[in-house]
């Protein structure tokens, strides 16, 4: 995540803090969200000095602002109406050194109100992005990349949007209402009825606007995931749009979406359109209303014409702090519902928790061991995995074969904690995965997944992802082993190669033996790999194999495939069937006495092959 500008940093350090659990009920009628005000507080408390001196210099430029009309009046009926040029000049400077001074503390104000608000924005960002860092496949499943994509960039400007306005706009609006109150009392008393009559009917014609705009907004937002996720499955998904031609049929797909995200914009955008309408019509007719009363009192000797200047003034200066107020609840409604959906991932914890005490060194080098394993995905009737054991030894290579879904990938990924096994246990080294330290086991376990996935950088970046220190000789020995330095050197800049994201400027199978060079690179004393074969030819499969038997002889080596031919001379063969182990033994002995693993061989072999 890119960081804030130096200067930034410097004065506002980043502060990762956990805001308290909770969302904001759905009939909440609040004026603003518990669950905004919940972030904003916990969020912006490393920054009370900078908030204070703003609400400190917002008051000193509306307490000028407000004392200028003042002053007018003064000139206006001491000064122009007896002919006093001295008194004229006298607080006319008074009232230039006033207006810089009113510059000055406002400059003061947006540029700390600036500062702030991006210091705010850069923590919840980086507390959105370290707690989804923390999430397991579990909980990454239910957000969704496009919503979490969504809630850490569009959702978090909008607060920092909110909060800008809040401090250059709102801070100041109710000090100018309040204080524009009072001095339009003190120019007349009797005239102010009519703000009895303004203020109400703008706050109803506000609040009314405002609470129609909430469930628009949170629609809004939902939709906005919709369009993202669409969007991002047709960029992923092109080549599979081409072969297909399925074109048309995505266009209509996206612009059905897209439809719908424009309709709920409309709607919203409707309402924010009748709310300046409204409080004009309500600020021109208080303003017929003053004049024509004003003129009464003064025709009949009650009132000056520098107070009736005055009034106006102050009334224009209420009017222009309700439409601020005003401006400000339009962008509430959308900030509330981002800081709702924000909220939903700070509050979410992980299924895969880090051990409160961890183990931070093992006795023996690479033994693995799975005990009445089961797994089951919340919600779910049955468990994906049902009492499974196994037992995986240094030296050896352990297969898992079984049909699609049997669950090979999910017993594979509990090993390196990718979820927890919700009974049973997983050792390593006859101690729990779960109170292992992250950092061992990142060390000690290496996982080559099923579908690979390469950053964007170069192909050396990506060898060296879990070793950063490694050599290039020790680079081109994993690509040698992974059958893949052939293709690198041929590449025009070999190791410093441009890698696209997610390693789409290469084939499948390159895509696959970079992964497993990765891997490679760690050295770690269990090796994992699921499926990691199935995009490599025949004669590459067997020299692959063959390179990682001699890599790997001292270390343990768990293989989940499809192809039979890639684990018929494994050490042991465990097989799968509807989440239980239903067989376990050599090729031999399984082909005698398992249906289930002969079935499977011999949809892919003829009986004189399988033997």
């Amino acid at each position: 995540m890119k960081g804030p500008p130096e200067a930034l940093r410097k004065d506002f350090p980043r502060v990762s803090t956990a805001p308290e659990t909770g969302r904001n009920g759905p009939g909440r009628r609040a004026i603003v969200s518990p669950v905004l005000i919940r972030l904003l507080r916990t969020h912006l408390r490393p920054y009370r000095k900078p908030v204070a001196l703003l609400v400190l210099l917002q008051f000193l430029q509306t307490c000028a602002s407000l004392y200028l009309p003042t002053l007018n009046a003064d000139i206006i009926d001491n000064g122009v109406v007896h002919g006093d040029t001295g008194y004229i000049l006298r607080f006319g400077a008074l009232m230039v050194g006033i207006s810089v001074v009113q510059v000055v503390c406002n400059v003061g104000a947006v540029y700390y109100g600036a500062r702030t608000a991006s210091a705010l924005g850069r923590d919840v960002r980086g507390a959105v992005f370290d707690r989804v860092q923390s999430f397991s496949a579990r909980e990454l499943g239910h957000f969704g990349a496009p919503s979490l994509i969504t809630r850490t960039t569009n959702d978090v400007q909008q607060v920092q949007t909110l909060v800008l306005m809040a401090f250059t706009l709102m801070v100041s609006a109710p000090i100018m209402c309040v204080g524009g109150i009072v001095m339009a009392l003190g120019q007349d008393v009797p005239l102010s009825g009519v703000l009895l009559a303004v203020v109400p009917v703008l706050g109803v014609a506000v609040s009314l606007i405002v609470r129609r705009m909430r469930p628009l907004f949170r629609t809004m937002q939902t939709r906005l995931d919709t369009v993202n996720r669409v969007l991002r499955e047709q960029i992923t998904g092109n080549r599979v749009i081409r072969a297909f031609v399925k074109d048309g049929y995505e266009e209509e797909r996206f612009r059905g979406a897209n439809a719908e995200l424009t309709d709920m914009s409309m709607a919203t955008g409707r309402l924010m359109a009748l709310m300046f309408p409204t409080v004009m019509t309500v600020v021109n007719v208080s303003s017929v209303a003053v004049v024509w009363f004003g003129a009464h009192r003064i025709d009949g000797g009650g009132m000056e014409i520098g107070a009736l200047t005055a009034f106006l003034a102050y009334l224009m200066q209420i009017v222009m702090a309700v439409m601020m107020a005003t401006f400000m609840f339009m962008m509430v409604p959308r900030a509330e519902v981002c800081a709702e959906r924000i909220e939903e991932v700070l509050a979410t914890g992980s299924s895969v928790v880090p051990p409160a005490d961890p183990v931070t060194a093992l006795d023996r080098r690479g033994h693995l061991e799975v005990r009445g394993a089961e797994f089951r995905y919340p919600g779910a009737q049955e468990p994906v995995l049902k009492d499974v054991g196994l037992v995986a030894r240094p030296g050896e290579t352990t297969a898992i074969i079984g049909s699609t879904g049997s669950g090979k990938s999910t017993l594979l990924g509990l090993v390196p904690r990718l979820f927890d096994a919700t009974g049973g246990e997983v050792l390593v080294d006859g101690v729990d995965v779960r109170v292992l330290d992250p950092a061992l086991m990142a060390r000690t376990v290496g996982l080559v997944p099923q579908k690979p996935y390469l950053f964007s950088g170069t192909v050396a970046t990506n060898l060296r992802y879990g070793k950063p220190g490694a050599t290039d000789e020790e680079l081109w020995h994993a690509l040698e082993v992974a059958q893949a330095a052939d293709f690198v050197r041929k590449l025009e800049h070999g190791l410093n190669a441009p890698i696209a994201q997610g390693g789409t400027n290469v084939s499948g199978g390159q895509r696959q033996r970079l992964a497993i060079a990765r891997t490679l690179v760690q050295r770690p004393e269990i090796y994992l790999f699921d499926d990691s074969f199935s995009a490599l030819d025949y004669e590459t499969d067997a020299l692959l194999r063959a390179a990682l038997a001699e890599e790997t002889a001292d270390s343990t080596v768990v293989i989940v495939a499809q192809r039979v031919s890639t684990i018929r001379d494994a050490d042991r063969i465990v097989v799968l069937d509807e989440g239980r182990v239903v067989g376990t033994g050599r090729h031999r002995e399984l082909m005698a006495d398992n249906e289930t693993y002969r079935e499977i061989v011999l949809s892919q072999l003829t009986e004189a092959e399988a033997a």
